[in-house]
């Protein structure tokens, strides 16, 4: 690990930021929908029982068409609420997108309430991150929620994570920590990084 690392992070996070804001609301709808397609016609969600997404925010791409085309499919939707305090994802079912919503702290948006899902149901985890390497590796928005999330040895299922092609790098900054995910999907095709296994 260099000594530079944090400040490496930060140059990163800054540049995707950038990259992002140049992203048209037309270009977001369009690209979004791409790579949900994308996941959405993967052996992977096909496996799944349990799909977990992310409730989007501005400038990422928006996971709506997953949690619907999984639900048309008979599969149970899971989403992070979050504990601030401790820093941690609670994942809870939901039924709808549009009632029971709020937003919370830096514009997240959250479940005020739902059935508790146990980390060892969860099949597929859809990753939001301000980035991703070509070799599988995401940085965040350095609150390191999902990172804790994903250590939990009790997880056992697929991580992809869902990026525009813009938030995709070479390399980025990887710490002795850090876990690959699985595969990552963006507006122009899947990448698959690891092999993970449903059901056993």
């Amino acid at each position: 690990m260099s000594s530079d690392q944090p400040a490496s992070k930060v140059v990163v996070r800054q540049q995707l930021r950038e990259a992002l804001a140049r992203l048209s609301p037309q270009q977001i709808h369009e690209k979004s929908a791409a790579a949900c397609q994308l996941v959405t016609l993967s052996p992977e969600f096909a496996a799944a029982r349990s799909v977990m997404v992310y409730l989007s925010m501005a400038q990422e791409v928006d996971t709506a068409p997953i949690a619907l085309r999984a639900w048309q499919h008979g599969k149970t939707v899971v989403v992070p609420k979050i504990h601030w305090e401790g820093k941690r994802i609670l994942p809870v079912e939901i039924h709808s997108l549009n009632s029971g919503i709020t937003t919370t702290g830096p514009g997240v948006r959250e479940p005020i309430s739902g059935k508790p899902v146990p980390v060892d149901e969860i099949d597929l985890v859809i990753v939001p991150a301000l980035g991703f390497s070509e070799t599988g590796y995401r940085i965040g928005r350095g609150m390191g929620f999902y990172d804790r999330f994903l250590a939990q040895g009790s997880f056992t299922g697929v991580t992809c994570g869902l990026a525009f092609e813009e938030q995709v790098l070479p390399m980025l900054p990887v710490l002795d920590h850090d876990i690959p995910l699985s595969m990552l999907a963006s507006d122009r095709c899947i990448r698959r990084f690891t092999t993970s296994c449903i059901g056993r």
